[in-house]
């Protein structure tokens, strides 16, 4: 089955240990048989309200393919990680699957346009 979890971490993190936490949370899904299909760090952005006092977060969102036994050890790993102010993970059906891909490929599009073309030499 498809499925798609966002997960906010803290603001106070530095980056390395914002990717460690990342790492650590790709590495639980691993260990439970789970294919990591997409993992976007978005960064830090402003929340919609505060959250223990913060009002902004590291926001990352993970696409995978996985049973559901791995979607309980991830969300039980987000509550035992103080590091996590909030996480929603859903199962997406065909048409999410199908609109994840298509995003996916349109934003891949989008980086090769935008990196620089290397001048040959003759």
């Amino acid at each position: 089955m498809n499925y798609e979890t966002v997960f906010i971490l803290t603001p106070v993190l530095s980056d390395a240990q914002m990717k460690e936490a990342v790492e650590k949370f790709n590495k639980v899904l691993a260990d439970n048989g789970a294919n990591i299909v997409n993992c976007e760090e978005w960064g830090m952005r402003k929340l919609a309200y505060p959250i223990q006092k913060k009002s902004t977060g590291f926001y990352t969102l993970v696409e995978f393919e996985s049973e559901p036994e791995a979607v309980r050890k991830l969300e039980t790993a987000f509550r035992r990680d103080e590091r996590v102010l909030r996480f929603l993970t859903f199962r997406q059906d065909k048409y999410a699957a199908e609109y994840a891909a298509k995003r996916r490929s349109l934003k891949a599009s989008k980086a090769e346009a935008t990196q620089p073309v290397e001048a040959k030499e003759d």
